[in-house]
């Protein structure tokens, strides 16, 4: 079992001996203290966003892991949103939502954020090799509802009492991470708010519209394939949107929508146009609950919007 935070993908030295020599050694940051308080240990990710390490807090003794933005990103535009991703993950206070507990700056002006220190999997991992048995996908389905709710709750900007919701704009399974729970037997954390969006109800957004077309609802697409365009802002029902095709792929393994031309514009025109495969379509010896299969299909359906 290796340790996966956010998008960033761990190289497997087993596999990738050369380019894992590289990936790990070959890094000045290492061993370095960081504000006089984390010892950088390992980095243990890598991905176009920047990187992530294994260190611990000299202060309390504990491990933590710390995001640092990708020194090629380093504009006022993203810095913004990388102190926005680590504000909105410390103010989330949930038990399904990835902890940030500090934010600053390095000696060469590169941001970072420190956050808990997972060891699991992420949920296209855990459902790599089969569908999950019901039992299970109740269970972590009811725990990233209840991180969803958080966000959609919202987080507080500058010194306004007002609370403005959280759009993730990116729920994929490789975004929930799923660990040991001595009470609940394992949890789910929802990771990487890099490209959320805060619902200013302004024409200005704070955040950008990116996604993973996959998974994205159809209006999301639109912002992806038309900035600004002077579309209405995305609301929450974007995210639960995404969440219905996760949920999908949770009991069949397989996506609803299919496009023959993966590219952005077939995404956006399957998820505007084709209409979502059943579960008995996709595997038709699962014989799940008709139910559930209706839950799962209005939670799709309902943002469905042909053209």
């Amino acid at each position: 079992m290796w340790i996966g935070y956010w998008r960033f993908r761990v190289i497997r030295a087993t596999t990738r001996q050369t380019l894992c020599s590289n990936f790990f050694m070959d890094d000045d940051r290492i061993e370095s203290l960081l504000i006089n308080r984390y010892r950088l240990l390992e980095k243990i990710g890598q991905g176009a966003m920047g990187q992530v390490y294994r260190a611990q807090d000299m202060l309390l003794g504990s491990i933590v892991a710390i995001k640092f933005l990708a020194q090629t990103l380093k504009s006022p535009e993203m810095c913004d949103r990388f102190a926005l991703e680590a504000r909105a993950c410390a103010q989330l206070n949930s038990d399904f939502i990835v902890k940030v507990t500090d934010y600053g700056v390095d000696e060469q002006g590169i941001p970072f954020y420190v956050m808990e220190y997972l060891e699991g999997q992420n949920l296209k991992e855990v459902m790599q090799h089969q569908p999950l048995p019901l039992v299970r996908f109740f269970n972590l389905s009811q725990q990233i509802c209840l991180g969803l709710q958080c966000a959609h709750q919202g987080i507080r900007l500058g010194s306004s009492d007002r609370l403005y919701p959280i759009i993730h704009c990116d729920i994929k399974p490789s975004n929930i991470f799923v660990i040991p729970d001595p009470l609940l037997g394992e949890r789910a954390k929802i990771l990487d708010f890099g490209i959320a969006k805060v619902m200013t109800g302004e024409a200005k957004t704070v955040g950008g519209i990116g996604g993973t077309p996959p998974y994205s609802s159809p209006e999301q697409m639109i912002w992806m394939l038309f900035p600004n365009t002077g579309l209405q802002e995305l609301d929450p029902s974007s995210d639960i949107y995404s969440f219905g095709i996760v949920m999908f792929e949770m009991l069949t393994g397989q996506l609803p929508l299919r496009p023959k031309i993966r590219d952005r514009l077939n995404w956006f025109h399957a998820h505007c146009e084709q209409m979502p495969a059943t579960f008995s379509e996709v595997s038709p010896d699962l014989n799940l609950p008709d139910a559930l299969e209706a839950l799962v299909g209005n939670v799709i359906n309902l943002l469905f919007c042909p053209k």
